[in-house]
């Protein structure tokens, strides 16, 4: 399927498929575009709605009914794009906020925060989404909807939610006018505790992280 006929006036935009894959694909575009840094004050606020908007598109597929390839075995997809380009230029957008804390899996007890970069997960997800869209381009819609709704539960879906949270603390801390632990040194080749994580942080006021990303703070 090539981009003429994904972007064809003629689909039915009530079809599920046509909606997950609009919902995807502008999800792409978007987060493309930020990485470019050319609009660096609204990176965080655009990302958390870019993310808000994906992941009710991933609601969807993860309520539906399970989907099942028309093929046995996955069709070739092409090569894969390389994300690395991407994941740095995020990287140092997102600096310093890029590495925040996260529980892998909520429903395994006492497990500890590890850190994780924000860069990283837009990427991974990426890296997930563009996989389904070489399907859906190439007119295998259900092998598509199948790998999309498959990457949702076992990467993408748990990776978002994890990068929205986040994203939706950053902003907070800043509306709220609330200071930021400072994250400097720490890693994600590292584990992290409460412990560690109140050792190594220093005092970041919000308005020092609000200025860099454009965001503004409440009086």
């Amino acid at each position: 399927m090539s981009d003429a006929t994904l972007h064809a006036t003629d689909r039915n935009p009530d079809d599920f498929a046509v909606q997950i894959a609009d919902q995807i694909e502008s999800f792409l575009v978007a987060v493309t575009e930020v990485a470019k840094g050319d609009e660096p004050e609204s990176a965080v606020p655009f990302l958390l709605l870019e993310v808000s908007q994906l992941l009710l598109a991933g609601g969807r597929l993860g309520a539906h009914e399970d989907i099942v390839p028309d093929e046995r075995y996955e069709p070739d997809s092409g090569p894969e794009p390389d994300e690395d380009v991407l994941r740095e230029n995020l990287a140092r957008l997102l600096d310093p906020i890029d590495v925040y804390s996260e529980v892998f899996d909520p429903y395994e007890p006492r497990k500890a925060p590890v850190p994780a970069r924000i860069s990283d997960d837009l990427a991974d997800v990426m890296a997930d989404l563009r996989h389904g869209m070489a399907h859906y381009r190439a007119g295998r819609t259900t092998e598509a909807l199948w790998w999309w709704q498959f990457s949702y539960f076992s990467n993408w879906g748990s990776t978002a939610s994890a990068t929205l949270r986040a994203l939706q603390s950053v902003l907070a801390h800043v509306r709220l006018n609330q200071p930021l632990a400072e994250l400097d040194g720490l890693d994600t080749d590292q584990g992290m505790g409460d412990e560690t994580l109140e050792f190594e942080a220093g005092r970041v006021m919000a308005e020092e992280i609000a200025g860099p990303l454009g965001m503004r703070e409440v009086k």
